[in-house]
């Protein structure tokens, strides 16, 4: 059996960022395990920057305001004492990633440029031309390299393994050979990404953004906390959905209807195309619902155009973003606006954390960090920039809280991990034997078109009850479904199978909690309940899964310095 002091399941930027901070007790054995190679994690798909009031570009910004600016943005449901402890550590973030040698673009002084990016009062947004979260990984990957932490790398979160609310480890596969290990921990780190492909193809995630730590956790009894708040960026490529960094807005891009209008005026004046995604968002779908747009149905946009910015700019503070538009869109934004539209980016919900500096869930033993889990710092709509600099603040402070907790526990639970190990591997050698079902694909497609079509950027109650029905019959079909794959060695169809489980699972919390969310807050916009509604949903939602049966609770939002107000921008 495996057995390590601080397993950190996913290596993106919070899951290496972990591991580093976990492995400065060089007394410990510290491991990362990741389903690809860590430099593709997603985090390398950060484009636009990573938000810090380090007040080069504008002297009179500050970690005050920037509390004040994500609390706002958030809609007032983000945890406030998380919160102000993020926004007061993040200019140190800024020098320490600067000190791994971070390449950060500069200013002519030669300090860490920064930009403005939506929901912002200052321009805050560091940044590393548009390749910004690639940088970060590179560089916190080499700092683990040089810290010894021993990298598993093809390795598959199958299940923790969890008895009486305390974690001795869990079970993982070796893709590359097909073996099934039992890994025995210490502690946890659960840094395994967001789950936006329950939206399959309308979505800037790649396609191992499939919760499988969330949904590990929720088996685990972790509850799922706020999954309703899904964000759709505004600006996806409009054939394929891949992101185009908000950094084209930042930098001073128009969004433009079929009339060559700059719509935005009609619905943020004062910010234009840099108000919060939430509100960009629903203004693209608004137009395009008006006749507006370009094309119709699915294959329906907007433009966004960046021609006026000149080629220098372009080139020197947006090259990859050029690149996607030619590859994917064949647009050439130096001479032609691009067509875009929302698209599925970001999950403001997940793992409960129960304590934003130690990145603590209601399990000993299991901490979260990253888009995985929902501490909460973004509340009902996550503001540009902050989610690189989630990853890596929280990221940074779920390793020291693992490593503390390891320096505390001990070993335990050998039986229950062999047992979980070999219930795994007669399931992996049932499937394989398989030879006919349900086909997952038409499970999957399914699957994403409900969840687009009913439980998207406008949401009614009879659509997403829909939804809800139909999520529960695919959980039903799945049981029956089968990969067509008896291979042992790189069998991708068994993995996928078990992401398209997770997916599901996930899906049914947040067609559940966008039912019981009888107000329009933040991402969360309801036709039949279009107002804010704070004495009745001023809350967290809590779902719990036990066995088959969810359970929906709810949670206190930590208010310590601002009152919610208006929304106005």
């Amino acid at each position: 059996m495996l057995t390590y002091d601080v397993v950190v399941v996913g290596a993106g930027g919070a899951g290496m960022m972990a591991a580093l901070s976990a492995s400065e007790n060089k007394n410990l054995n510290v491991a990362c395990l990741s389903k690809i190679f860590p430099t593709r994690s997603h985090t390398g798909a950060a484009q636009g920057g990573i938000n810090a009031a380090m007040g080069n570009r504008d002297n009179t910004d500050s970690p005050e305001k920037h509390f004040k600016d994500t609390v706002k943005g958030s809609d007032f449901l983000a945890d406030q004492d998380a919160v102000e402890f993020f926004t007061k550590r993040m200019p140190e973030i800024i020098q320490e990633l600067d000190y791994y040698g971070v390449p950060f673009s500069r200013d002519e002084n030669g300090k860490v440029a920064q930009r403005p990016f939506g929901g912002a009062s200052s321009p805050r947004t560091c940044y590393s031309a548009d390749k910004t979260g690639h940088v970060i990984l590179h560089s916190v990957y080499e700092q683990c390299l040089k810290n010894n932490v021993t990298f598993l790398d093809e390795w598959f979160l199958l299940s923790l393994v969890v008895e009486e609310d305390e974690c001795h480890g869990l079970v993982a596969m070796d893709i590359k050979s097909g073996e099934i290990h039992a890994i025995k921990a210490k502690s946890v780190v659960i840094a395994s990404g967001g789950f936006g492909r329950i939206y399959w193809n309308r979505t800037t995630n790649a396609f191992n953004m499939t919760g499988d730590g969330t949904a590990a956790c929720f088996e685990a009894g972790i509850p799922v906390k706020d999954p309703e708040f899904v964000q759709f960026h505004p600006t996806g490529l409009a054939s394929t959905g891949i992101l185009l960094s908000e950094a084209c807005r930042g930098e001073g891009g128009y969004l433009l209807n079929k009339d060559g209008e700059r719509f935005m005026k009609k619905y943020a004046p004062d910010k234009m195309e840099l108000a919060p995604r939430d509100l960009v968002s629903r203004s693209i779908e608004m137009e395009i619902k008006a006749g507006r747009g370009f094309g119709e149905g699915l294959e329906a946009y907007v433009l966004m155009d960046l021609r006026h910015l000149g080629e220098e700019k372009i080139m020197e503070r947006l090259p990859q973003v050029r690149e996607l538009a030619l590859d994917f869109e064949g647009t050439d934004l130096m001479t032609e606006p691009v067509p875009i539209r929302p698209s599925c980016h970001y999950m403001m919900g997940g793992i409960h954390v129960i304590n934003p500096e130690t990145l603590e869930t209601p399990v000993k033993g299991i901490h979260a960090a990253g888009e995985c889990a929902c501490v909460s710092l973004h509340g009902a709509n996550r503001l540009g920039g902050n989610s690189v600099a989630d990853v890596v603040l929280f990221g940074k402070y779920a390793g020291i809280g693992a490593r503390e907790t390891a320096e505390q526990r001990t070993f335990k639970g050998d039986t229950l991990l062999t047992q979980k190990a070999t219930e795994w591997h007669d399931k992996f050698h049932a499937m394989r034997q398989k030879e006919a079902g349900k086909s997952l694909v038409e499970i999957r497609n399914t699957m994403a078109g409900t969840m687009w079509d009913n439980v998207g950027i406008f949401r009614k109650k009879d659509e997403m009850v829909h939804a809800l029905e139909t999520i529960e019959q695919l959980i039903e079909d799945y049981k029956e479904t089968f990969i067509g794959d008896a291979a042992v060695r790189y069998n991708m169809a068994f993995v996928n199978y078990v992401e398209i489980g997770n997916l599901l699972t996930l899906a049914k919390a947040v067609a559940m909690g966008a039912i019981a969310r009888e107000e329009s807050r933040g991402s969360h916009s309801r036709e039949d309940f279009p107002e804010r509604r704070d004495d009745e949903f001023l809350k967290h939602t809590l779902i719990y899964k036990e066995g088959d049966n969810y359970r929906l609770d709810h949670h206190p939002v930590s208010i310590t310095s601002y009152t919610p107000e208006e929304r106005v921008y």
